[in-house]
C-alpha cells in the first residue's frame, strides 16, 4: 500500500477577513475532491485571513500513479486561479 501526503500554502492577497478566506478555502477543498477523489480539508493557519494551508491524503497501490496524481493536483490549485500557491509540501510513503 502507497500513501500519498501533501500540503498547499496559499496567499489570499485580496481577502480582508475570515469570512473572505472561508469561501476561497471552501471552493478550493471542495474542487480538489471531486476532481482527484482525495481527502482534502484546511490543516493550518486557520485565524490567518491572507494566508491558507491546505492538505490531503491519497491511497493506492503504484508509487508512480499517487506521485503523478500528487503533482497533478499541485499544478490544478495554481491553474485554478483563486489564490497564489507560495508552497507544495508531499510525502510518499510504502506501508
Amino acid at each position: 500500500m502507497v500513501v500519498g501526503l501533501g500540503m498547499i500554502v496559499l496567499r489570499l492577497n485580496d481577502c480582508g477577513s475570515l469570512k473572505g478566506k472561508r469561501k476561497i478555502v471552501k471552493s478550493m477543498v471542495a474542487r480538489l475532491r471531486n476532481n482527484f477523489n482525495a481527502s482534502v480539508a484546511e490543516v493550518g493557519a486557520n485565524d490567518v485571513y491572507q494566508r491558507a494551508e491546505i492538505g490531503f491524503s491519497l491511497v493506492g497501490n503504484d508509487r508512480s500513479m499517487i506521485n503523478a496524481k500528487i503533482d497533478k493536483m499541485f499544478n490544478f490549485a495554481e491553474d485554478v486561479g483563486l489564490a497564489e500557491v507560495i508552497d507544495t509540501q508531499m510525502e510518499i510513503i510504502t506501508i
